[in-house]
């Protein structure tokens, strides 16, 4: 038996995605989320109580990783330097290819994919501003912290101030450690690769990211372990907010269509040419001015087809010979 779908029921296609719409709403996210770090730099007295507080913490909870991770990357550059370059160059590498490896293979997938990153970056962006936090590698060198990513500056592009590109790092905030978006996004990449990467070495991939990317932020002395854990709430919040995220983008997106598309149609009935019903005059669009045929009638000469050949045409030529009588 066909399947029958009721009128009304079907689910709307969504429009098709398209890179150069895509491309500038990613940048326009990451733009505000980069200024949104510049403009909230908070009280540099309070982030430094913050990350005090989060370090006492860490201690009462025997969580201290931080101090180990961090003596061990300072003591072997073998170690040290490579998590440099891992830190300041792979979010910016690993999660754009990820999103382009989405839409141009799961596009099905990216949409939801695409708005649970944005969404987590936000909610990242609002604990920026009502928590700023000191890391590690700027609090008081009696702490026991070093800034390998300082120490390790010649080696890499990055300046000794921060983790930015040489002579910017007045142009970043940072005291923006809680929570880790590094690790984050990290998480992020690695969901991404577990469930759509298809093979063994994706799937481990996708293992291997997030863990050695939360060894890293702690071990350069950028973040805490609870700033790590922090960023895996922010993406576990993001992700139960995407379905109402995507349901509100779609009404906005059914407003505005429904408000543009009648003056479209409007302007395209207006250049239009009228039907032949109202160029006659009757403005009706039924035939002979509202008289029907009923289903069995039929025309004078279809009836006289019922009964034999049809007579000649009145106006055929002298040379068709003249029906039978």
């Amino acid at each position: 038996m066909p399947h029958t779908e009721t009128p009304g029921t079907e689910a709307a296609p969504h429009p098709r995605l398209r890179w150069w719409t895509e491309l500038p709403l990613i940048v326009l996210v990451y733009a505000c989320y980069s200024a949104g770090r510049l403009l909230v730099r908070g009280n540099v007295s309070d982030a430094v109580d913050h990350g005090l507080a989060i370090l006492d913490i860490e201690k009462a909870l025997h969580l201290n990783a931080e101090h180990p991770l961090n003596r061990l990357f300072t003591r072997e550059p073998w170690i040290g330097v490579p998590a440099d370059f891992w830190y300041a160059s792979l979010h910016y590498v690993v999660t754009p290819a990820i999103l382009i490896w989405l839409f141009r293979s799961r596009a099905v997938r990216y949409r939801a994919a695409r708005t649970w990153l944005m969404t987590s970056t936000f909610i990242g962006l609002i604990g920026f501003t009502l928590l700023p936090t000191c890391p590690p590698r700027l609090l008081d060198a009696g702490h026991g912290f070093v800034d390998t990513m300082a120490q390790y500056s010649s080696y890499g592009w990055w300046g000794g101030e921060a983790s930015a590109p040489r002579g910017l790092g007045g142009m970043t905030n940072q005291y923006a450690a809680m929570p880790s978006l590094h690790v984050g996004w990290a998480l992020w990449c690695g969901v991404m690769l577990w469930r759509h990467g298809g093979t063994r070495t994706a799937k481990a991939a996708g293992v291997v990211y997030p863990l050695v990317t939360t060894i890293v932020v702690m071990g350069t002395a950028n973040h805490y372990f609870l700033d790590a854990v922090a960023g895996a709430v922010v993406m576990g919040a993001g992700l139960l907010l995407t379905p109402y995220v995507l349901r509100t983008a779609e009404r906005v997106r059914t407003r505005v269509t429904a408000r543009f598309a009648p003056a479209a149609a409007g302007s395209a009935s207006a250049s239009a040419p009228a039907p032949d019903s109202a160029r006659d005059g009757a403005g009706s669009a039924i035939v002979s001015g509202g008289c029907q045929t009923s289903a069995g009638e039929r025309f004078p000469r279809q009836r006289e087809q019922r009964f034999g050949p049809d007579p000649a045409p009145s106006d055929a030529g002298d040379e068709t010979p003249a029906p039978a009588r």
